[in-house]
């Protein structure tokens, strides 16, 4: 078994576990209610899951992403789109095209599991295209039309690619092409840049003689002078640090916007490099997007430390949910054995082109 892409899978559900719970306590009311939180549950410094505590904006599914309620891991769309972008490298392969991407969502992706910009998307969709379009008729519009909406440059596309760049190891262009594809389908400019940097840097880490050489080398994919870029220098630049400059510089962004979430996402993964609680940790506990964060640094950990702590593990046992129509519970060593069968498959139709 290839322990990278197993600890991948498990650095980003085990990191979306964690922060689910606090996510909308983050989001409506901030770091500092966060850390509050975090404290009066004694869950802080954050190492483990969240302990629960009653809160008004933790309830239902949260609930049972706290340390000790956990038996699977419960539906969050940071998990369903990852398996979603499985599935579609499946059926399409490498020529997987942002119509297919479209279709797959019309036909597989419940609109009630879309938010912000993939739910305007979604809408979108219904409205320009015709019965044909969804089983692979012509499309009558463009992606334009689509990907129009105010949350376009939020973290939505962000989330949905890692899959790219894990199937892809030493591809790194090839990986953020693929993200650009899915990613285009809601989003514009700086989250698209974004989403081609983290499918990117995931290609890259395998590769790499360490973290910093992937973060840098990363960089090279995206536009020099996208905001994408500038987000990245500042998770650099404070690596090793308090997060306090990220926070200052994108106080008056969302808290779901695409660039704050970045630049957490590289500070996090470059300064916490001994331990896989820290990381993660100290990504929740900063704030923002919390599951997301969580998600997508402890899958970048995954694939560069090849393991994750049992702890992480164990209180989910390998069973996954989805908001994917039709698929019930899903086990994890599944979903590792098709992620290695596409990447021996990729890896030989790169080497016979």
């Amino acid at each position: 078994m290839n322990q990278r892409i197993k600890a991948a899978w498990e650095g980003r559900i085990s990191g979306c576990l964690l922060g689910k719970p606090v996510e909308i306590l983050s989001m409506r009311e901030g770091k500092d209610s966060l850390e509050s939180y975090l404290k009066k549950s004694n869950s802080f410094p954050l190492r483990d899951y969240v302990n629960h505590l009653e809160h008004p904006l933790i309830k239902g599914l949260s609930i049972n992403c706290c340390k000790g309620k956990i038996v699977r891991a419960e539906q969050d769309d940071d998990i369903t789109y990852t398996v979603l972008a499985l599935m579609m490298l499946e059926e399409h392969g490498l020529n997987i095209d942002t119509d297919d991407i479209a279709r797959t969502w019309i036909n597989k992706l419940p609109a009630g599991a879309t938010f912000t910009a993939e739910r305007e998307a979604y809408i979108n969709l219904l409205k320009k295209m015709d019965f044909g379009y969804q089983f692979g008729g012509k499309r009558g519009f463009n992606i334009e039309e689509i990907n129009d909406n105010e949350f376009n440059d939020w973290i939505g596309a962000q989330i949905r690619i890692d899959m790219y760049g894990w199937v892809l190891p030493g591809q790194p262009v090839k990986a953020a092409e693929l993200a650009r594809r899915d990613a285009s389908l809601s989003h514009r400019g700086c989250a698209v840049e974004c989403s081609a940097y983290i499918a990117g840097l995931a290609a890259l880490i395998p590769i790499c003689e360490n973290r910093l050489s992937a973060v840098q080398k990363a960089l090279e994919l995206i536009d020099r002078n996208s905001e994408a870029f500038e987000a990245v220098e500042m998770g650099i630049a404070a690596a090793g640090k308090s997060s306090d400059a990220i926070i200052k510089k994108y106080q008056e962004l969302s808290p779901v916007h695409s660039l704050n979430n970045l630049a957490i996402v590289v500070w996090s993964f470059l300064s916490f490099q001994s331990s896989f609680d820290e990381a993660v940790g100290e990504a929740v506990s900063a704030g923002w997007d919390t599951d997301c964060n969580g998600a997508t640094v402890g899958g970048l950990i995954g694939l560069d430390e090849g393991i994750i702590p049992k702890k992480w593990t164990d209180p989910w046992k390998g069973k996954v949910i989805t908001s994917i129509s039709g698929l019930g519970e899903l086990n994890l060593d599944n979903l590792v054995q098709r992620t290695e069968t596409l990447i021996q498959k990729f890896s030989f139709e790169l080497k016979n082109v």
